[in-house]
């Protein structure tokens, strides 16, 4: 198994905020999470990621013990929701800071980062700043410096957040296509129901600190406990 987390638990001031998490995925997939504010989706990707350490429980990646190694070592990488880009960088060099302190050979991250930047479609996009970038080109150049490093996973909290409802459907859909193309494996948190049953290969909900995953999407829809059932019957009756 690509990740496997086992027995987690993280309590802060005596408040379990996360009990026995126990969950593995496999490579190439997306784990969507599904969870209301304040049941412990945050804390759980802080420990995975490493900038949270856990009371007990273990954490495997590739087949490695990584519950407590440093967050540098993990080839992990954590996305928030803020798009956290250096300001005084352009678009290419924010994409290419990673590879940089990689010291990868210049032709090389020039041939990386344009393909990259085509793949974001963010053409003509390159040499602004960041204040010249609308809020989805932002996350696309946050996704880019994420992606073009090749981590081994990438956490993602609620990534498209703060975006319009119009971004948000093509930041999704653009999600869909680098996953595919760059093989990612990622944890999806969001708090929005479609958004979740759209990203996932497979989905989880979390409640006070506890994640149950489903083994597919029909038993997710059919759990009472996930609101799906409620939203359906929900538009079913506007259309009446």
């Amino acid at each position: 198994m690509f990740l496997e987390v086992q027995n987690i638990v993280k309590s802060f001031n005596n408040e379990h905020v996360v009990k026995e998490l126990d969950f593995s995925l496999d490579a190439h997939k997306t784990l969507s999470i599904l969870g209301k504010s304040g049941c412990g989706k945050t804390t759980m990707l802080k420990i995975i990621a490493g900038l949270v350490e856990p009371d007990s429980g273990t954490i495997s990646l590739k087949g490695e013990n990584i519950t407590h190694m440093r967050p540098e070592k993990r080839n992990i990488v954590y996305l928030y929701q803020e798009d956290l880009l250096f300001p005084h960088l352009n678009a290419f060099e924010n994409i290419s800071f990673g590879l940089r302190l990689k010291k990868i050979p210049e032709p090389q991250i020039k041939e990386k980062v344009n393909h990259i930047i085509a793949s974001l479609e963010l053409h003509g996009q390159a040499t602004k700043m960041p204040t010249q970038l609308s809020g989805g080109q932002r996350q696309r150049v946050s996704f880019g410096r994420a992606i073009i490093t090749n981590p081994s996973l990438l956490l993602l909290d609620e990534p498209f957040g703060s975006l319009d409802a119009g971004t948000r459907q093509r930041m999704q859909s653009l999600f869909k296509k680098l996953t595919q193309e760059y093989d990612i494996t990622s944890l999806f948190v969001t708090h929005d129901l479609k958004e979740a049953v759209l990203m996932g290969d497979e989905i989880g909900y979390m409640r006070a600190g506890m994640l149950q995953v489903y083994k597919n999407k029909q038993d997710f829809i059919n759990d009472p406990d996930t609101g799906v059932q409620e939203e359906i019957e929900y538009w079913k009756s506007l259309k009446g």
